[in-house]
């Protein structure tokens, strides 16, 4: 090819270029200069900016991105394959930028529950997961939580009628958590308020089956364990992925307008059982004491019955031994007997009287007070005294043998 050939072919651009350099010429077109052809810039450079100005920069600016020349009408090849070139990365950091968004990270005591196009897909467990975004979505649910609800903070929820007909203003707590996070999501629409519903029927079920002391005073423990036992029966059937771990009884009285009644009535029945509690305490008091008493009466008796009896046993057996000696020598065991019996009189008296020989008189000895002297002991003056009072009394003292003598002799 020669350069007159290239010279030639280049010739069209360089007369668009021309053409270009011709409208971007200042000056005016006809009177005013101006040769911009849509008659844009009149007047001179101080008007607002030309639109079609400001869109023909912002193209060649795209251009220039995607690899084209900008402003140029030539090489429209090249221009198309920058294009395609920017829009394939454009399309390649928009692929990256979706795949970076499915990364997710589920907490420990969580789970996490995926969802292709509502329904369900999956459970993941704690750790780093991946899903494809607008495709797949994820609920994170925490299992480990123990949640709670309060009932009784209404007058709605918190009077309830007994067994018995009386009406009850009770307040309890609830505490739960969740044990299947699918049937937690897709069982029920709010599985929160269902177990508020749940609870609330359950406690009305079994207040209504015992009477109104019952769940007041001493059934408390007992009707707080029916009704969890029962809601776990309803949350099971309703399959809400919901388990209740524990039921706390707050309060339990009789309604406010009747309080005061029934305080009364409290009142009472604690004076009543306090005074059966002292005299039951008095009766387990006195009764083994009389008890105890009856049975050493009983043993004291037994014992002197046969105290008695071997006393007459053994009286009738010396009386027989006696009565066999008095047929062999009746004279000296009447002596014995007499000497025995005056020994057993005289030994059980403080006084001792002596019949005096050859005297008018007994003579008394006061030996209880010679005794009790002698104890404290005997001055020389008692005893000198007594002396002188003894030779008075010699024929009174002979006097008393002799008497005696005589009626042994009888």
């Amino acid at each position: 090819m020669s350069k007159q050939d290239s010279s030639k072919r280049n010739q069209p651009d360089l007369d668009l270029q021309n053409h270009e350099m011709a409208w971007n010429e200042p000056g005016g077109n006809g009177s005013n200069g101006s040769k911009d052809p849509w008659g844009g810039n009149k007047g001179g450079n101080d008007g607002p900016p030309d639109l079609d100005e400001v869109f023909k920069k912002l193209n060649e600016k795209v251009t220039s991105i995607f690899g084209g020349k900008g402003g140029r009408s030539g090489g429209g090849s090249n221009a198309s394959a920058g294009g395609a070139k920017g829009l394939g990365f454009i399309a390649a950091i928009l692929v990256v930028l979706w795949a970076l968004s499915g990364i997710y990270i589920i907490d420990e005591g969580r789970e996490g529950v995926v969802l292709r196009f509502g329904g369900f897909e999956r459970i993941t467990q704690p750790g780093p997961h991946w899903y494809p975004r607008f495709i797949e979505t994820v609920e994170i649910v925490d299992v480990e939580r123990v949640r709670s609800i309060n009932i009784g903070g209404t007058t709605h929820e918190s009077l309830m009628l007994t067994e018995d007909e009386n009406i009850v203003d009770i307040q309890f707590a609830v505490q739960y958590k969740v044990s299947n996070s699918k049937d937690y999501i897709f069982n029920v629409r709010d599985p929160d308020t269902t177990l508020r519903q749940v609870t609330e029927t359950a406690m009305r079920e079994v207040v209504g089956k015992n009477n109104m002391d019952f769940v007041i005073k001493d059934g408390r423990v007992q009707v707080a364990s029916r009704t969890k036992d029962l809601m776990r029966d309803i949350l099971n059937s309703y399959k809400t992925g919901l388990v209740v771990t524990n039921v706390n009884m707050q309060n339990a009285q009789p309604p406010e307008q009747v309080q005061h009644a029934f305080s009364d009535a409290v009142k009472a029945r604690e004076d009543k059982e306090r005074l059966v509690n002292e005299a039951e305490a008095y009766s387990n008091d006195i009764l083994p004491r009389a008890r105890g008493k009856a049975a050493r009466m009983g043993q004291e008796a037994a014992a002197y019955r046969d105290e008695i009896i071997a006393k007459a046993n053994g009286e009738t057996e010396r009386f027989l031994k006696i009565l066999t000696e008095y047929k062999i020598a009746p004279a000296v065991t009447r002596e014995r007997l007499y000497l025995e019996t005056m020994e057993s009189v005289l030994g059980n008296s403080n006084k001792v009287m002596v019949d005096v020989k050859k005297g008018n008189n007994l003579m008394y000895l006061p030996l209880d007070r010679l005794q009790s002297r002698s104890a404290s002991g005997l001055t020389s003056q008692d005893l000198e005294d007594l002396k002188q009072s003894l030779p008075s009394t010699n024929n009174n003292t002979s006097r008393s043998r002799d008497l005696l003598r005589g009626r042994e002799g009888r």
